[in-house]
């Protein structure tokens, strides 16, 4: 996989960045798309919906699941 690609967003009202591998962003994008959410809504429902576990790692959680469901061209 490639290097950790950082991104901005404003969750909950406080600024914050999440670093992931293209390859998850990608994903992400697709869920959204999918969805009918921009990317900072997407990770906002992730953020709201973690629990307790980072949200990188509940970023990347729910791309594998998506792809498990979808397939990796979905």
């Amino acid at each position: 996989m490639s290097s950790l690609s950082k991104r901005s967003v404003a969750l909950a009202g406080h600024a914050t960045s999440v670093a992931l591998e293209p390859e998850f962003w990608a994903v992400l994008d697709r869920i959204a798309a999918a969805r009918e959410l921009s990317k900072a809504q997407l990770l906002a429902e992730i953020d709201a919906n973690r629990g307790r576990r980072p949200l990188a790692s509940a970023c990347r959680l729910l791309a594998l699941d998506w792809v498990a469901d979808h397939g990796r061209q979905a």
